[in-house]
């Protein structure tokens, strides 16, 4: 970490072995991600309950270079009655949320491909198939049971549609087929 981990604690007396497991935790992070700027954790009990036991919550504060993001444990049926339980899950939300970021910013996250576009080049209504142009010239065959909603009918030869090529028993053939345009309801 590039700056000292900061711990606070609001209305519970500060202490050593919960910051130093804190620290241990916040050094495990730095292990996912060498590039973290600063790190600022909050133990907290709202409410102090003197017959059921204390709720805690703890907030984690993570910068790292573009981006910022916060983590909070707070309790929901009693499960943060044990301060090393608030602490563990929230770091352990805090990591995946920084595995997610990291991933974000070395393009390890696919990006989706666009759904391909194509026109209706022959129909044959009779026999329930029909055939799509692609932009690079190829021949695909459809059957009105891939064309969503029942849309069969609908299409005309020059008609543009969305789909999703796949390989048939004869070559590639188009699945999920959507009219799309001004009259498809898309």
């Amino acid at each position: 970490m590039r700056l000292p981990i900061q711990v606070s604690f609001h209305n519970l007396d500060p202490s050593d072995e919960i910051e130093e497991m804190i620290r241990a935790e916040a050094e495990r992070l730095d292990g996912y991600y060498d590039r973290i700027m600063s790190c600022r954790v909050v133990v907290d009990v709202p409410h102090r309950h003197h017959k059921e036991g204390n709720f805690y919550q703890v907030r984690i504060d993570l910068k790292i270079p573009g981006a910022e993001f916060a983590v909070r444990r707070e309790p929901a049926h009693g499960e943060y009655r044990d301060v090393e339980i608030a602490i563990r899950d929230a770091f352990d939300e805090a990591r995946r949320q920084l595995e997610d970021r990291v991933r974000i910013v070395r393009g390890q996250v696919k990006a989706h491909e666009p759904i391909p576009h194509a026109r209706v080049i022959r129909l044959m209504p009779e026999d329930g198939y029909g055939f799509i142009e692609t932009p690079d010239g190829r021949e695909i065959y459809f059957h009105e049971h891939s064309v969503l909603n029942g849309g069969f009918r609908a299409l005309e030869v020059g008609a543009e549609v969305s789909f999703v090529e796949e390989q048939g028993e004869k070559g590639p053939q188009a699945s999920t087929v959507r009219a799309v345009g001004r009259h498809s309801g898309s």
